[in-house]
């Protein structure tokens, strides 16, 4: 019996690169700062989706419990692990609620040690809350 001929293997094909996650429109560095009054200008495409992209993460039920919880809680901050107490779900799931919320302008996080914490940036509810105020003039 001879020794089997060596393997030649094929060139590998070339795939394309993987494409980005797509978005409606590219959300800013803060998308929150695109949470201008919605009557004092045009409603362009960019802009729209930015607030979207802000309101989608609030949206969310665990998130906005998340925000609400860290609004009373003392100090108004928590880490990870607080808050995973809070709910029933992995700690991955919660750094992952966690982050869509920051990476949407809504939490700033500091190190401290080896713990992360989150606080609810207070420009955010103002920016927020701004979105939907009526006209300066009343009229509807």
């Amino acid at each position: 019996m001879s020794a089997p001929e060596p393997f030649l293997s094929e060139p590998e094909p070339v795939l394309p690169a993987a494409a980005a996650p797509v978005r409606l429109a590219p959300a800013p560095a803060t998308p929150i700062a695109a949470c201008r009054p919605l009557h004092t200008d045009s409603l362009d495409r960019d802009h729209a989706g930015a607030i979207a992209f802000v309101l989608k993460a609030i949206a969310d039920p665990i998130r906005l419990r998340m925000v609400s919880i860290l609004l009373r809680t003392e100090g108004r901050q928590a880490t990870v692990a607080d808050l995973t107490a809070e709910f029933d779900l992995t700690q991955p799931t919660v750094s992952h609620h966690l982050k869509v919320l920051h990476e949407a302008g809504v939490l700033e996080r500091s190190r401290r040690g080896v713990w992360v914490c989150y606080r609810v940036r207070p420009e955010a509810m103002g920016a927020l809350s701004r979105v939907f105020e009526a006209p300066p003039d009343g009229a509807w």
